[in-house]
């Protein structure tokens, strides 16, 4: 086999998770570049993170990657460049053409990409390729400052995020989270209102909201190859998320799941766009029409998508076996989970909070099965790489997540159920909160 240097962005749970896939492939330690060494990465063996002061944005990281390139412009054996957060993707793209001199890129360019990140530019080429998605209305600062946007298209509750996620970081106020669910115009009003008066000045996305909890969503991850064709799909069943307002939307436990119909639409979609590299997609599936609708794209693997390798599709392999073995043109298509065994639960929390937490129905019954017959694991807990003061900072941010759910669930629980409950029920018989779908399985 030919050798490689693969060189991870970032030292997030995700960058781990990636260089735990090429260990657990390879027998490899790699290489990361990041501004800061954060806690998923630290002591470990399989990962050396060197750390670079303002590489996270322009011009820091190409102050950087100009001396990489003359580094590595001779190096005798490939070297392939892995994005492992949105801002990494874009940089890659923006700047493939002069990282090319001394790197494999797999990124698409950066016009595609440009189009992709915008919330307002997907839906755009969802419309345009027939890819479901939230009825959706577009909120400016204009709109607000002419208090025209209260008369909306569709029924409450809603839910409302920033379209610009970079702008969004420097917005503070009390009640901030990662995207709202909005119940009535008063709500509405008010958030908009503590938005655009606290220095966001960017659109807001307003969504019908669909019905159901945390269980109803799907995350979807593919690889698409150099050729542009679409070489492996793994879907997931998330059955829990994040309540920390800061970070809610993050999976904490994933089932694996198979829907040809789905893989189908997603393959036809990347296709059609000439894609290139890794895709991860948040989904959430809605009973009142039983479609899958699509939320967002990311331009590379999400942060829980160890799922992946867990399962069986190691997600390092793709990149090596595409861009360094050359292997895959002629191969078929893999759709992941699709014979339905050996099915492997991935955890981001300790097993105690999902069996308290998780909604209880019969995804939630399967994991639990899993369980118990041992087949689950989790992206930061690897045998080959232990050590006493790994073991004592992985385990202190699993129990940070007992906190974390026993101050902000109950609340986010209760507000939605006293909120959500009449509003739901208005827009389709037989639609309540005691949704879960549970004939999908």
């Amino acid at each position: 086999m030919q050798k490689f240097t693969p060189i991870l962005l970032g030292s997030d749970i995700n960058v781990y998770g990636m260089a735990r896939s090429f260990n657990e492939a390879y027998g490899i330690k790699v290489k990361a570049w990041a501004a800061s060494h954060l806690a998923a990465t630290r002591y470990s063996k399989i990962v050396d993170v060197e750390v670079h002061e303002g590489f996270a944005e322009d011009p820091g990281f190409m102050n950087v990657m100009k001396q990489k390139i003359q580094e590595y412009k001779n190096h005798e054996e490939p070297v392939i460049l892995i994005a492992c957060g949105d801002g990494y993707a874009e940089l890659l793209a923006k700047h493939k053409e002069e990282l090319q001199e001394a790197f494999i890129v797999p990124y698409i360019q950066y016009d595609l990409l440009e189009k992709l990140i915008s919330k307002e530019g997907f839906y755009e080429i969802a419309e345009k390729y027939g890819l479901p998605y939230p009825k959706t209305k577009i909120i400016t600062m204009a709109d607000y400052k002419a208090e025209n946007y209260l008369t909306i298209p569709f029924d409450y509750p809603v839910e409302l995020k920033p379209e610009d996620p970079v702008s969004w970081l420097d917005c503070q106020f009390e009640g901030r989270k990662k995207a709202f669910t909005i119940h009535d115009e008063a709500e509405l009003a008010d958030i908009v209102g503590k938005i655009y008066t606290h220095g966001y000045k960017e659109d807001l996305i307003l969504q019908d909201f669909i019905p159901g909890d945390d269980s109803n969503m799907r995350v979807l991850n593919a690889y698409v190859d150099k050729n542009h064709k679409v070489k492996m799909m793994c879907l997931g069943h998330p059955l829990l998320e994040d309540p920390t307002p800061q970070s809610i939307g993050n999976y904490m436990a994933i089932l694996p799941a198979f829907s040809q119909k789905l893989y189908d639409t997603v393959q036809a979609f990347l296709e059609k766009l000439n894609y290139t590299g890794m895709a991860n997609f948040d989904i959430k599936y809605d009973a009142r029409d039983g479609e899958y609708k699509f939320f967002e794209i990311n331009l590379r693997q999400g942060r829980s998508s160890f799922y992946v390798t867990l399962n069986g599709y190691n997600l390092a392999k793709w990149y090596i076996d595409d861009y360094v073995e050359d292997s895959l043109k002629d191969k078929p298509t893999v759709y992941g989970n699709k014979d339905g065994k050996d099915y492997v639960l991935w955890l981001g929390v300790p097993v105690k909070v999902f069996k308290k937490y998780a909604y209880d129905n019969g995804a939630k019954r399967l994991a639990e099965r899993l369980i118990k017959e041992g087949r689950y694991g989790t992206t930061v807990f690897y045998k080959k790489d232990e050590s006493f003061k790994r073991w004592l900072l992985m385990h202190y941010m699993f129990h940070n997540y007992i906190g974390r759910y026993k101050k902000y669930y109950q609340v986010n629980k209760g507000q939605y159920f006293e909120k959500a409950a009449q509003s739901i029920k208005k827009q389709a018989e037989g639609i309540g909160e005691e949704q879960n779908h549970e004939n999908e399985l």
